[in-house]
C-alpha cells in the first residue's frame, strides 16, 4: 500500500506535515479529511518500479540498529503468536515512527501481500537489511521456524548494539586525541615549518637529515594535499568494496583470523554466535541439521561458516558434530571437547549455551582489555610523533644560537 507525505492545515490555521498510508492518492485526502485537516501538498513516497528498488525513496534519515532490533522482536512475538504475516507487517508500519522505515515496511508488505517470500522482499532493501538478516530469514521460512529466527535475530542486533556502545564509549578519548594531534600537525606542516625552512635557508648551512625530512613532508603536503585525500578516498573505496565482493570476502575473513589479537577475537565472536544459536534452536525442537543452516549463516565469517557447511555435510552421513569440526581447525578445543561431552550424554544444547556464555564472557574481557590499553598506546604515539617533529625544529635553531654565541 503506497504512503503519502503529506502538508495540510489544521482548522485553527496551523501547518502540519507527516505521512499517510492510504490506496490511493484519493483515499489519502479522504482519511485526512476526516481528521480535520485541507490538505495543500500530498508527494506519493513508496514506490514498485524496479529501478527504485532496495533504494529508501526519499532522501535524508536513517535506520539504526537499534530500530531494527525493536522491529524484528516485535515481529518474531507476533508470527510466534500465530497471526498472519501480512497482519503482522501491517502492525508494523502502523506504529514505526521512522518515516525511512516506515515507508520500507510497506515495500515488504506490498512484495508480501503479492506473494514474494519474506527474504526476498528484504532483501529488496539492503540499506536496512543486511545480508545476514536476509539468509537468517530465508532459513527460517524454509524450516518453518520463522519465529526463532527472528528472535535469535533480535538477541544478536542487540548484542551488536552493546558491543558497539562499549567499543565507542572507549574510544572517545583516543579519538579526541588523534584528531587534535592530527590537526596540530597539520597546522606545523603548512603554517610553521614553511616560514621556518625559509630562516633555516638563510643561513647556507647544511641541515640534519631529519629537519630535511620534514621540510620534504611540509613541501608535499602544501603543494599535493589533493593527491594525498584523492589517493586515500580512491583506495578506502576500492577495499571496501573488494572486501564486501564474493572473491575478496573469504580473503579477508580469512586475514582477519590471522591477525595477531584481533584474529582470536573475531573467532570467539564467531564461536559465540554459532553455539548461542545451536544451543536456542536445538533446545527449542528444531533438527539438527537445520540448526547448522542457520547458525551457518549467522558467524559472518567466510571460512568458518564453510567449515560448518562441510561438518552439516558429514553429519548427514552419519558421522558426529564434533568431528568434523575438529577437522576443519577453526574451532576451539574446549568448545570441540564439550560439543562431544553433549553429544554423548544428550544434553548438546546445554554444553552449547555453556560454550556461548563462557566464550561471550571472554569476549567481553578482551574488548576491555583492549580499549583500556589504546588510551596510553595512543598518548605514547602522538608524543612520539610530536616529539619528532619539535626536535626537527629545534636543531637547527640550536646551531644557530651556537653560532651566535661565537
Amino acid at each position: 500500500m503506497p504512503i503519502y507525505d503529506y502538508k495540510a492545515y489544521s482548522r485553527d490555521s496551523k501547518l502540519q506535515r507527516g505521512i499517510i498510508e492510504a490506496e490511493t492518492n484519493k483515499a489519502a485526502r479522504a482519511k485526512l479529511k476526516k481528521q480535520g485537516l485541507m490538505v495543500s501538498e500530498m508527494t506519493e513516497k513508496s514506490t514498485s518500479r524496479p529501478s527504485n528498488r532496495g533504494q529508501i525513496p526519499f532522501f535524508g534519515g536513517r535506520v539504526s540498529v537499534a530500530e531494527v532490533s525493536m522491529l524484528t522482536r516485535q515481529l518474531a512475538s507476533l508470527v510466534k503468536a500465530n497471526i498472519p504475516l501480512v497482519e503482522c507487517l501491517t502492525a508494523l508500519v502502523d506504529q514505526t515512527e521512522n518515516e525511512k522505515l516506515k515507508v520500507t515496511l510497506s515495500q515488504v508488505r506490498q512484495d508480501v501481500n503479492e506473494g514474494s517470500s519474506l527474504a526476498k522482499a528484504c532483501g529488496s532493501h539492503p540499506k536496512v537489511f543486511d545480508n545476514i538478516f536476509v539468509n537468517m530469514i530465508e532459513a527460517g521460512e524454509s524450516s518453518g521456524t520463522l519465529g526463532l529466527v527472528l528472535l535469535k535475530l533480535a538477541d544478536l542486533k542487540e548484542a551488536q548494539m552493546r558491543l558497539r556502545s562499549k567499543v565507542r564509549g572507549a574510544m572517545t578519548y583516543p579519538v579526541l586525541m588523534l584528531t587534535v594531534g592530527v590537526g596540530l600537525m597539520l597546522v606545523i606542516f603548512t603554517a610553521v615549518i614553511p616560514k621556518l625552512a625559509k630562516v633555516f635557508e638563510s643561513m647556507n648551512k647544511p641541515m640534519p637529515p631529519m629537519t630535511r625530512m620534514m621540510i620534504s613532508i611540509s613541501d608535499f603536503i602544501m603543494n599535493w594535499w589533493f593527491l594525498v585525500f584523492g589517493f586515500c578516498f580512491v583506495a578506502g573505496s576500492m577495499f571496501l568494496k573488494y572486501i564486501a565482493s564474493p572473491k575478496g570476502r573469504p580473503k579477508w575473513d580469512s586475514f582477519k583470523l590471522k591477525v595477531p589479537i584481533v584474529g582470536p577475537l573475531v573467532r570467539m565472536i564467531a564461536v559465540t554466535r554459532f553455539a548461542g544459536t545451536m544451543s536456542t534452536l536445538l533446545g527449542s525442537g528444531v533438527p539438527i541439521l537445520t540448526s547448522m543452516l542457520i547458525s551457518k549463516n549467522l558467524v559472518d565469517n567466510v571460512p568458518i561458516a564453510i567449515a560448518i557447511g562441510n561438518a552439516r555435510e558429514n553429519i548427514t552421513e552419519g558421522q558426529s558434530i564434533a568431528e568434523p569440526l575438529r577437522r576443519s581447525g577453526e574451532f576451539p578445543p574446549m568448545m570441540l571437547h564439550m560439543i562431544s561431552i553433549g553429544e554423548k550424554t544428550g544434553e548438546l544444547p546445554d554444553m552449547l549455551r555453556n560454550v556461548s556464555v563462557t566464550y561471550e564472557d571472554q569476549v567481553n574481557s578482551k574488548i576491555e582489555a583492549m580499549t583500556s590499553l589504546l588510551e596510553p598506546i595512543m598518548i605514547v604515539a602522538m608524543g612520539l610523533m610530536v616529539g619528532v617533529i619539535v626536535i626537527s625544529v629545534l636543531l637547527p635553531l640550536m646551531d644557530m644560537t651556537n653560532l651566535s654565541e661565537h
